[in-house]
C-alpha cells in the first residue's frame, strides 16, 4: 500500500537552503522513477502545478508533457494567463484543450459537492487519457498533490487530484510535492526560480469555481462568481490587499433574495464575500476588511454584475468553518 503519511521527523522547509536541498533529493526520486519515460502534468496555473512543472522539467527536461484543460470554472482570464506565461514566456511544452461544455454538460443538475468533485476529477483523467493516446508512450501522470489535499480526503472532502481517481487508472502517479504544506510549495517555488507572482498567487480549489457555486451549477450562475470574484481582485489588488491576505473570492449561493432597482422589485442572486489568512490552509483567520473598500466592492458588484441585488461578508474562521463552502 502506497504510504500518505508525511513522516513525523520531516523538517518544515522554511528557508531556501532547506528547499535546495528539497529539490536536489527530489530531482534523484523523479529521475530515478521515471527512468527517461514521458511525463503527462496537468498544469492548472495554480501553486502547487506550476512548482511541480518546474520541479519535474528540471529533472527530465523536454520529457515534460504540460496539459492545461480549460473546464470553464476557472476564473476570469485565467486560460490567458496560464498560456501567456507558460507556453509564451517560459516556452514550456503546453497542450491547451478546451473541455467547458463536456464539463458543464456533466454538471448540469448535480447537487451534491462530493459527486461535484469525484464527476470533475474523472473527467479531467479521461482527457488526461485521451491526450495521453494521442501523444504516444506516456505512461505516467503528475500532479499538485500537497500534504492538505490528503489529510482533507479523510473524512472532510474528496480532493479531484486525490478521491476522484478511477480505480482502472492505467497512468503510474507521480507527485513530488505530496508531504508539503502550501507554505513550504512556495519556498520550493521560490528556490526554483519561478515568478514572484505565479508563486504567491492565491490558492485556487481543483474543481475552480465549481465549488464556489454551491449547488447545482448553472452557467448563469457561473458567470456571477467569476465576474464579482474579478471584481473582488480588482479592488483589492488597488487597496494594498493582493500580498496581504492569503485567499479572498466570491460564493454565490443557489437562492434568490427579494430586492429594488429603479423603483421595481427584484428577484436575483446575492454575492458573498469570504477572505481569509492562513499560513498551511489547516485553520483560517478572517481578514478584516475596512468598510470603504467594502462599500466600494459592494457597488461595483451591484453596477456591473448582472443579476445581484444584495452582497454578504462571511466572517466564519476555519475552524468551526472550512475556507471553502464546498
Amino acid at each position: 500500500m502506497e504510504n500518505n503519511k508525511r513522516d513525523p521527523k520531516m523538517k518544515r522547509i522554511n528557508n531556501l537552503e532547506l528547499a535546495n536541498a528539497f529539490i536536489e533529493e527530489q530531482i534523484e526520486s523523479i529521475k530515478a522513477q521515471t527512468r527517461g519515460r514521458k511525463v503527462l502534468l496537468a498544469l492548472s496555473g495554480g501553486v502547487d502545478s506550476s512548482v511541480v512543472a518546474a520541479l519535474i522539467y528540471k529533472a527530465i527536461g523536454d520529457k515534460l508533457v504540460c496539459v492545461h484543460v480549460n473546464h470553464g470554472l476557472l476564473r476570469k482570464g485565467e486560460s490567458e494567463l496560464v498560456i501567456k506565461v507558460f507556453k509564451e514566456e517560459m516556452k514550456a511544452n503546453l497542450i491547451y484543450v478546451d473541455a467547458v461544455d463536456r464539463f458543464l454538460n456533466a454538471l448540469e443538475g448535480v447537487e451534491d459537492p462530493e459527486c461535484k468533485r469525484k464527476i470533475i476529477g474523472k473527467i479531467f483523467i479521461d482527457v488526461f487519457a485521451e491526450e495521453a493516446r494521442k501523444l504516444e508512450d506516456i505512461e505516467i501522470l503528475a500532479q499538485g498533490t500537497i500534504y492538505p489535499d490528503i489529510t482533507e480526503s479523510k473524512g472532510v472532502k474528496a480532493h479531484h487530484n486525490v478521491g476522484g481517481l478511477p480505480e482502472d487508472l492505467k497512468f503510474e502517479l507521480l507527485e513530488p510535492v505530496k508531504f508539503l504544506y502550501k507554505d513550504e510549495v512556495r519556498m520550493v517555488g521560490e528556490a526554483l526560480g519561478l515568478p514572484k507572482k505565479m508563486v504567491y498567487r492565491q490558492p485556487f480549489p481543483g474543481p475552480g469555481l465549481g465549488v464556489r457555486c454551491p449547488g447545482a451549477i448553472t452557467r448563469e450562475r457561473l458567470e456571477v462568481v467569476r465576474e464579482s470574484d474579478a471584481i473582488l481582485r480588482d479592488e483589492f489588488a488597488k487597496a494594498g490587499f493582493e500580498g496581504k491576505v492569503w485567499q479572498y473570492f466570491t460564493i454565490v449561493p443557489p437562492f434568490r433574495s427579494t430586492g429594488i432597482k429603479d423603483n421595481q422589485r427584484t428577484f436575483e442572486y446575492m454575492v458573498v464575500i469570504r477572505a481569509v489568512n492562513s499560513i498551511d490552509a489547516t485553520s483560517a483567520s478572517i481578514e478584516e476588511i475596512p468598510y470603504p473598500i467594502l462599500f466600494k466592492i459592494r457597488d461595483r458588484i451591484l453596477e456591473e454584475v448582472k443579476g445581484v441585488n444584495r452582497v454578504l461578508y462571511d466572517i466564519s474562521a476555519k475552524p468551526v468553518a472550512t475556507i471553502e463552502w464546498e
